[in-house]
């Protein structure tokens, strides 16, 4: 006998036994199911949009409360909270705008929760445009970012009497959303005079029941949909998300308890053993800057974190992996509460430092010592503070990857290495998700890509099913990561996140899943390692190769600070170690060292940041180089004090200074007695060729030729040039002012000229030839007004060759000159450092720069890339005045044996020629290295900032196995041989003899000396 529903939803069956039943039936009739309309009735059920009068999303929160009052001020600056609720406060609303772009607005919200929400759980929920934080009692207590899904603050799981009532919050809302404020796309620039909205701002209670049956059924929908309908266990999924529905009261919350029983069912059902393991890792990808800038990345870091400390209080099994000592550092400087808070979590191994760099760098352009210096900052900073330094390399989402990074990272203490960027590839897919990365020194470590090719997932289960079928090594390894969050200031994980995985941990048909760490993942990676194939060489990112010349300003500065830094080290470290009363400025160097790291951060040295971005880091390399020349010219001062000082009867002379290790014959310039500009020869005599060398250039063609490309992308404007851009060459040809000749000859003899470039741009060059130099220099300056244009210049060589050589960090690697392959013809524009050759047996052409980094060989034909015209997320990139040198070097033989390596330095770092008043300067040289395969790249003191002990660091830079013989003029009375982070290696003493310290190499080794003097 059947009646009609009661008000739970269920019908109600009399049962056997009882009075008045004839017969059993079931509770619920057995029915066909049509898959389309079943899938489309839960998820109605769910919608935030459709039916809420009458589904379960429509009962996530109760009662509502608004505040008893909300009130404002607005302020341009940034300002910390003891300032902020000084202020004079003035009357807001639901409703009201607030802005223009990059203001900051403080909101004080008195509230006071209902009497009658006893033992209820309570919200204060905020939804604005802009990027929020809730201050309570002043500390910062939760990020609020509608984009990461961060809209409410818990006051309370359950509302007790003795809990106050009535309270005050703050809420420090910046102007921007969570990736700027974009005028029309996200990476348009940024809007100036955007409004932000405030749209909610109420006490609300939470229906935690309701939640947990929500989350209940999106994982049964999402289990029904996407294990498709060959799969049986898409159908059980399906058939108890439809029963759960006819169970659900929604106006009945004692109807859910039956219902979550039934998912229970379906996720306690386990898997077999062979089923892949997921290991889910917290994350918050934040960029140090990008399009916001520095100043609001500092917020970003607090209010995410901060978010993410919450999220641990109530989730002790949470992990969260977190990169780059500079953010570390911004927090512990502004917000010391929090810090304190996140120094514990980091002591519970939940908070993990990760990654072990200042910055998540650039991973092409920087220098081999800058990325020495950034793991030494970032790793030392790990260990002052945390107690250990990190195990794993961490840089999800930087261009391309040096083939040089497995050596230094080997040095600096990590074997492991985590990042996803390859997945952006346009052309090909990269081969594997996990792997052994072996640099062009041999170094390997071991390789892990993320095969859900993200570093923000949300805990779907679609994200599972996506890491398990993308997996490039299947049947080598059965174990992945999965990194979970919101990044860019988003908040990083949520309940609901974690929730999705609690239900997924291990449940038949799903990998299992498990809230894990790096060292857990990489550990079991190890173990499974056997089978794991090696990739040999760069990661190249077939993707963002406009990057490598946007912003040529920025570039000019990266390059001249380090070698401004470079200078300063070996100058100030000599003065130190001759005595005296010079103290070496350890503390300054590492400021401005940091200043040059944060500046290598992978938006902005590769130029893809707003203009804010680009303002900030022209200040920071102004800085450098203002307090880099007082810092030089303490240490000259202190190391020449004798020959500087004005003596009686003696005449003016010069003080020639080499930062170099080598032998060095230029001409410089001086100032005269009457104040002119004069050239002279300083000769410290090296070997130089006769001169003799064949013709470089072929017949018919023109070296030096500037060629103009338009430049307009698929999307990513200041990241990428298209391979369709070659189709657009346009050589550049009118004259505006003929060549003529500057200087006749001599010690020096040079031309010059102007061209019209494009439509409003002009060029100026002089083409310069020294006595006794190999190369020929092209001392450049451009007027540059283009849009979406890009300049070049080409030299077309009379060399035959498969490879071109290419500089990079300590050492240089081959790329193919032509395109059979689409990996070949992928690399249509690449990077280089200071120099590029092409050359066969016998002959060969160089080109040489001072600050310019894209290049390619094609051919026959060296092509450097020199200016781009992007319009965002910058529309004044690049238009500016520029100057730059690059230089064409002609060679017999080998470019090794022809010096082009140590040409390249040289012009990197000129002589450094100092008024002196006495002619009797006595040479003198604190190094020298006996083979001209190794560099003399560093001299430093060392991290302990003994002022007895001297960091050397070298390098094998033509390829070559080779013994080198280090002879130095300081009173060395012990050395040893240590890793990158200046730790002495075991059994690494290195014998004092008298043709100096043995040092053996193999192809691109890096060495590094610790030498401890006599005082």
């Amino acid at each position: 006998l059947w009646f009609p529903p009661f008000p739970g939803g269920r019908a109600r069956a009399r049962h056997p036994g009882k009075p008045g039943c004839k017969r059993s039936r079931p509770a619920i009739m057995a029915a066909l199911k049509h898959r389309r309309t079943a899938l489309e009735r839960v998820e109605k059920f769910l919608s935030e949009i459709y039916f809420t009068d009458c589904n379960l999303r429509g009962r996530l929160f109760g009662d509502r409360c608004p505040p008893v009052s909300l009130s404002f001020f607005q302020t341009p600056r940034r300002i910390p909270y003891d300032e902020a609720v000084g202020q004079e406060f003035r009357p807001a609303k639901v409703g009201d705008s607030f802005g223009p772009t990059w203001e900051t607005c403080w909101f004080k919200v008195e509230l006071s929760i209902p009497q009658a929400w006893a033992g209820r759980e309570v919200h204060f929920v905020w939804e604005s445009d802009g990027e929020g934080m809730v201050w309570r009692d002043g500390q910062p207590v939760q990020g609020l970012t509608k984009e990461g899904e961060k809209t409410s603050y818990i006051l309370t799981s359950s509302l007790k009497e003795s809990e106050p009532h009535s309270l005050t919050l703050y809420v420090e809302l910046a102007c921007n959303g969570l990736f700027g404020a974009g005028k029309g796309s996200m990476i348009a620039p940024p809007d100036p005079d955007r409004r932000f909205t405030l749209s909610k701002a109420e006490l609300v209670i939470f229906n935690r029941d309701v939640y947990e049956l929500l989350v209940d059924l999106e994982i049964l929908l999402d289990m029904a949909q996407l294990l498709g309908e060959e799969n049986q266990r898409s159908f059980q999924a399906l058939y108890t998300a439809n029963q759960m529905v006819n169970m659900c009261d929604v106006t009945d919350p004692s109807t859910f308890p039956a219902a979550r029983d039934l998912a229970a069912a379906i996720f306690s059902q386990r898997n077999g053993e062979s089923q892949h393991t997921i290991h889910a890792v917290g994350h918050c990808h934040i960029d140090s800057a990008w399009l916001w800038p520095y100043e609001e990345t500092i917020r970003k870091c607090a209010r995410s974190w901060v978010t993410v400390v919450r999220l641990m209080e109530r989730n002790p099994e949470l992990t969260f992996a977190c990169s780059q000592a500079q953010q570390f550092e911004w927090v512990r400087t502004w917000y010391p509460g929090l810090y304190t808070q996140i120094q514990e979590f980091v002591a519970k191994e939940q908070f993990i430092p990760v990654g072990g760099t200042w910055v998540e760098m650039d991973g092409n352009l920087p220098s081999g010592e800058s990325m020495v210096r950034q793991f030494l900052q970032g790793q030392l900073f790990f260990q002052e503070q945390f107690g250990r330094i990190c195990s794993e390399f961490w840089l999800p989402d930087t261009f391309g990857y040096s083939a040089q990074l497995p050596q230094l990272m080997r040095g600096c203490g990590i074997r492991r290495f985590l990042t996803q960027k390859l997945s952006w590839n346009l052309v090909n897919t990269f081969p594997h998700h996990t792997f052994f990365w072996e640099g062009i020194d041999g170094s390997r470590v071991l390789t892990h890509f993320p095969p859900g090719d993200s570093y923000g997932m949300h805990g779907r289960v679609e994200e599972m099913l996506k890491t398990v079928k993308n997996n490039k090594d299947k049947g080598r390894v059965n174990h992945s990561a999965l990194l979970f969050g919101f990044g860019d200031g988003g908040g990083g994980p949520t309940q609901k996140m974690l929730d999705r995985m609690k239900r997924m941990s291990d449940t038949d048909g799903l990998p299992r899943v498990q809230i894990s760490t790096p060292d857990r993942l990489f550990s079991v990676l190890e173990k499974e390692s056997s089978q794991l194939c090696t990739w040999v060489g760069e990661l190249f990112l077939e993707l963002h190769n406009g990057t490598y010349t946007t912003q040529a300003q920025i570039k000019k500065g990266n390059r001249e600070c380090e070698r401004i830094l470079h200078d300063v080290e070996v100058l100030s470290t000599l003065a130190m170690a001759r005595g005296g009363m010079f103290q070496y400025p350890a503390s300054q160097l590492q400021q401005l060292w940091r200043l040059l790291l944060l500046n290598q951060f992978h938006d902005v040295l590769p130029g893809s940041c707003i203009q804010l971005v680009v303002e900030d880091a022209l200040q920071y390399y102004t800085e450098i180089r203002r307090v880099g020349a007082r810092l030089q010219e303490e240490a000259v001062q202190s190391l020449c004090r004798e020959l500087l000082q004005p003596k009686a009867g003696s005449t003016k002379s010069t003080l020639v200074l080499n930062t170099l290790p080598w032998e060095r014959t230029e001409v410089i310039s001086r100032t005269g007695p009457a104040g002119t500009e004069t050239l002279e020869s300083v000769s410290v005599l090296s070997p130089q060729e006769d001169g003799s060398i064949r013709e470089s250039v072929p017949d018919g063609c023109y070296a030096n030729q500037f060629a103009l490309f338009d430049d307009v992308p698929l999307y990513w404007d200041a990241w990428d040039v298209m391979d369709y851009h070659l189709e657009t060459r346009k050589p550049v040809t009118m004259l505006l002012k003929p060549l003529e000749i500057t200087l006749a000859g001599g010690l020096r003899g040079s031309v010059s000229f102007s061209l019209q470039i494009g439509k409003s741009s002009t060029l100026t060059q002089e083409i310069i030839l020294d006595a006794t130099c190999p190369y020929l220099r092209f001392l450049t300056q451009v007027e540059w007004k283009e849009a979406h244009k890009f300049l070049k210049v080409e030299f077309p060589v009379q060399v035959r060759s498969t490879n071109a050589t290419y500089e990079i960090q300590f050492g240089h690697l081959q790329r193919p000159t032509h395109w059979n392959t689409s990996w070949d013809w992928a690399r249509f524009e690449v990077w280089a450092h200071k120099w590029l050759d092409l050359s066969e047996h016998g002959f060969g052409v160089a080109l040489l720069n001072d600050c310019k980094y894209g290049a390619s060989a094609h051919g026959n034909i060296l092509s450097l890339s020199l200016l781009r015209a992007p319009k965002s997320p910058d529309a004044t990139a690049d238009i500016a005045h520029h100057q730059f040198t690059y230089a064409v070097m002609p060679h017999l033989g080998s470019f090794q044996d022809a010096g082009v390596i140590q040409c390249a330095y040289n012009m990197n770092f000129p002589l450094h020629a100092v008024p002196a008043s006495s002619a009797q300067c006595p040479a003198w040289s604190a190094f020298s290295v006996s083979s001209p395969a190794v560099v003399l790249e560093t001299v430093k003191q060392d991290r302990t900032h003994q002022p007895e002990a001297v960091v050397v660091r070298l390098y094998e830079a033509h390829g070559s196995t080779v013994v080198a013989w280090l002879q130095t003029s300081l009173p060395v009375k012990e050395a040893m041989l240590c890793d990158l982070l200046e730790r002495p290696a075991a059994q690494g003493r290195l014998p004092l003899e008298q043709r100096g310290m043995r040092l053996s190499f193999t192809p691109f080794r890096v060495l590094t000396v610790l030498l401890v003097l006599r005082r």
